[in-house]
C-alpha cells in the first residue's frame, strides 16, 4: 500500500475531499481549530477558494467554516482517493 504524503490545505483543489493529518501550529492555534471541529482524522471538503490569497471555505460535519490562508497553510491534509 502506498502511503499518502500530507500536503498543505490550500494546495487541495476546490470541491475535493481530504482528511486532516496534522495541525502544525501552537496550542492556541490548535485549540481554536478544534473548537471549530477541525481536528486530526476529520474529513474536510473545500467549498470555495477565494482569489488573491483570500480565505478558504471548508465544510466539516455539515458546517461551513471560513479559514484564512495563513491558518490553512498550517493544516496538513491527505487527499481522499
Amino acid at each position: 500500500m502506498i502511503q499518502k504524503q500530507p500536503v498543505p490545505l490550500p494546495s487541495i483543489e476546490q470541491d475535493a475531499q481530504c482528511v486532516v493529518a496534522v495541525l502544525a501550529g501552537g496550542l492556541g492555534f490548535q485549540k481554536r481549530l478544534r473548537s471549530m471541529g477541525v481536528r486530526e482524522g476529520k474529513k474536510l471538503r473545500i467549498v470555495a477558494k477565494h482569489p488573491f490569497a483570500g480565505p478558504l471555505v471548508v465544510e466539516v460535519d455539515g458546517r461551513k467554516i471560513t479559514i484564512g490562508r495563513g491558518m490553512a497553510s498550517k493544516i496538513a491534509v491527505e487527499p481522499e482517493a
